[in-house]
């Protein structure tokens, strides 16, 4: 087939890095992007359909976070069969994170479905072993190493990961420590802790690239006691502190409880950063799908529920952390709007009224999504790039090759261009060295989304979105 491409955009685009100097992070989980899409949802901007990871982008979003199962089999029944959240559909979602321009932090739940205070379930595969240790620390680092590792071929290497989902009881259970009673066994989990960590301070000295590891744990109150006892267990060899935080699960700390924890764990555990991992807030008490909501409270100074209080508790708690010294929040599902797809407990979104779009899937103007553009005291909240490089992408008259232009990769360089398909998966690949201009020949592909992606010293520079007709 004689391909044809047209592209996104033909005007020079700056990819890499949309942070304000001091390096705050706004972030937001868009984990489930991928399946709403497949489930026919199309998300909007003033009525017009939007990439929503472009979308994010462009109002700012510096991080996607992104969870990743080890074998979520339960999809299998779901649907048209179809899973998410495995290694495949993160590598497509890495894929689409970077090709915006932002970072990735990739949440590593160690279980084959959801992880978080009440449960923590080891991955099937792994429960022969999940009361032998050393064996269980053996699964857990080569699992780690070969994800990443396998990652960084496609140049899909997140920039920061995190050891376990909302980790207060510790991680790895077997089924019946799991339902039994709750007991936190330091030696074993800092053990495992330990072990995850060394498998990616290893993918680091192998790739030559760092990777930020952070520890998650849910609720501020719960999060110095949890602090002291992995760095009295010598869980020491992390980079970030990330909290959950929601006023329904978390209340009564409010706002200000919230900074103060902060900025005691800046003070405890100096040279390690603090940011808020998961938050969310409703914008309205409304339903719009038969599965029941998660979330169903607001603060009485943030009432009644509305996409101008949404914002308004963002902005506010946002404010007040970085005050005590935290260094990012990211939102919680903002894009899980509903569908006509089922999840485990019933057909829609458990999420729909605290996402930062309408029932139509049409962004709120006055929502939770102006949070990350707020000119917040203390931050210089430009969205000049700190480090840009941009290309331009355009098809030659026949359509049988590419023409790149470059704008900010040094000139003594040689560039490794990779055309990539949806999923991730490379399909062409040329070198050639860094010049203003180049061009790439093009294979016999069928139609549909690739990514021209620009690699430097192993590390991707920049990628860009192409359709193929």
């Amino acid at each position: 087939m004689k391909p044809y491409l047209s592209v996104l955009l033909v005007s020079f685009c700056f990819v890499l890095m949309k942070l304000p100097a001091q390096g705050f992070l706004f972030g937001n989980d868009l984990s489930y992007v991928n399946e709403m899409e497949d489930c026919g949802v199309v998300y909007k901007e003033n009525g017009n359909p939007v990439d929503p990871y472009q979308l994010f982008a462009d109002h700012n979003c510096g991080i996607a976070r992104l969870r990743l199962w080890h074998t979520p089999t339960w999809y299998d029944d779901l649907n048209s069969g179809q899973r998410y959240s495995d290694l495949a559909d993160v590598r497509k979602s890495i894929l689409r994170a970077k090709a915006a321009g932002m970072q990735v932090l990739l949440d590593f739940h160690l279980s084959d479905n959801w992880a978080d205070p009440s449960k923590q379930r080891a991955p099937a595969a792994w429960e022969g072993v999940v009361d032998n240790l050393p064996l269980l620390k053996d699964s857990l680092y080569n699992y780690i190493s070969q994800t990443l590792l396998s990652l960084h071929a496609d140049g899909l290497l997140p920039d920061m990961v995190q050891i376990g989902n909302e980790t207060n009881k510790g991680i790895l259970l077997s089924p019946s420590q799991d339902s039994g009673p709750w007991v936190l066994d330091w030696p074993r989990n800092a053990a495992l802790f330990k072990r995850a960590i060394e498998a990616v301070r290893g993918v680091e000295t192998q790739t030559g690239q760092s990777i930020k590891v952070a520890l998650h744990m849910a609720g501020p109150a719960d999060t110095g006691w949890l602090m002291q006892g992995f760095w009295s267990n010598g869980v020491t060899d992390f980079d970030v502190i990330g909290m959950s935080y929601y006023w329904a699960w978390h209340k009564p700390t409010d706002i200000a409880d919230a900074g103060n924890i902060v900025a005691q764990l800046k003070q405890t555990y100096p040279g390690k950063q603090v940011m808020i991992f998961e938050t969310g807030y409703i914008w309205t008490n409304q339903s719009n799908d038969s599965a029941g909501n998660i979330i169903s409270e607001t603060h009485p100074n943030y009432s009644p529920a509305s996409p101008e209080n949404q914002r308004k508790w963002l902005v506010d708690m946002t404010q007040e952390v970085i005050n005590k010294g935290a260094s990012g929040v990211m939102y919680w599902e903002p894009a899980w709007v509903s569908s006509t797809c089922w999840t485990q407990w019933g057909q829609g979104s458990h999420q729909e009224h605290a996402t930062f779009f309408d029932f139509d899937s049409n962004m709120l103007p006055t929502g939770g999504m102006g949070w990350m553009e707020h000119n917040y005291t203390g931050l210089n909240t430009t969205k000049e790039a700190e480090r840009a490089f941009g290309f331009e992408v355009t098809p030659d008259s026949s359509h049988r090759s590419l023409q790149l232009r470059f704008e900010g990769f040094s000139l003594n360089k040689t560039l490794k261009i990779n055309l990539l398909d949806a999923q991730g998966r490379l399909v062409a690949s040329q070198n050639m060295a860094a010049a203003a201009e180049a061009s790439m020949a093009l294979p016999d592909l069928a139609a549909g989304v690739y990514y021209v992606a620009v690699f430097s010293e192993g590390k991707m520079m920049a990628a860009r979105k192409v359709w193929l007709r």
